[in-house]
């Protein structure tokens, strides 16, 4: 604790010294003043201001003690809260990071075969390409286009994609839960003929795969996968996938 603390806190009345000397300025605290500094850097750790210390260390009534600790503490467990939600997420975000990395650095070759479960997305009803506004809080505009009751019956990835057809091309994101309602759209589990690429070559490498998948495998794919990979905070590149079988 800073000595311009305890002089703001004696300006204030939150808590005085014992004594004072008058020749150096010296402020001196007793055992008493010591736990009243204890208790205040206690009940600020539960988000309570100085005003509100004050008012708790300066009751006399037991019950209204009581009270102002309950709320307190209340306080207390709403951060706690906060803080294990926003370190959930943080874990989440890094462990997807890895699982992202270690994926990209073990495939070798610009072009590769892999299987993937079936996955049930949600296509949104507007967004086309991602972008740095609408990849921030993605999660926020898909739960905005379902009914308000239905909400806490979805949970979805902590990634994104572009599914494109001929007809059209929409931002899409994959339900880890969901009810059975109408709307959702069915990845088949299957073969995927896959490239990781960039937002400069994906074009590029787009029709290449499609003329791989045609020559060799004998598909003409009528979707297009485009799934976000995430190479660093606001950066991302792709990974196109195509269903073979």
């Amino acid at each position: 604790m800073t000595s311009e603390t305890l002089r703001h806190y004696d300006r204030i009345g939150l808590v005085k010294p014992c004594h004072k000397d008058e020749q150096t300025g010296y402020r001196y605290y007793s055992d008493q003043e010591l736990v009243q500094l204890q208790t205040i850097e206690l009940l600020k750790t539960m988000d309570l201001n100085l005003m509100e210390i004050k008012d708790i260390l300066q009751q006399n009534e037991l019950l209204r003690i009581i009270a102002l600790l309950k709320q307190a503490e209340k306080k207390a467990d709403e951060k706690i809260a906060r803080l294990q939600y926003a370190k959930s997420r943080i874990k989440r975000a890094y462990t997807n990071y890895e699982n992202k990395l270690n994926s990209v650095d073990n495939q070798n070759g610009e072009f590769f075969v892999k299987h993937l479960s079936e996955r049930v997305i949600m296509l949104s009803d507007k967004l086309e390409y991602p972008t740095i506004k609408n990849l921030w809080n993605y999660h926020n505009h898909f739960y905005k286009q379902i009914e308000e009751e239905l909400q806490p019956q979805f949970l979805f990835e902590d990634m994104a994609g572009m599914f494109t057809t001929p007809e059209k091309t929409r931002l899409f994101t994959i339900c880890l839960k969901y009810p059975s309602i109408e709307g959702l759209t069915i990845l088949p589990e299957g073969n995927y003929l896959c490239a990781n690429c960039t937002e400069e070559n994906k074009d590029m490498v787009l029709q290449k795969l499609l003329q791989k998948a045609k020559t060799e495998f004998g598909v003409c794919p009528d979707v297009v996968l485009h799934c976000i990979v995430i190479v660093g905070v606001l950066q991302w590149n792709y990974q196109i996938q195509l269903l073979i079988q």
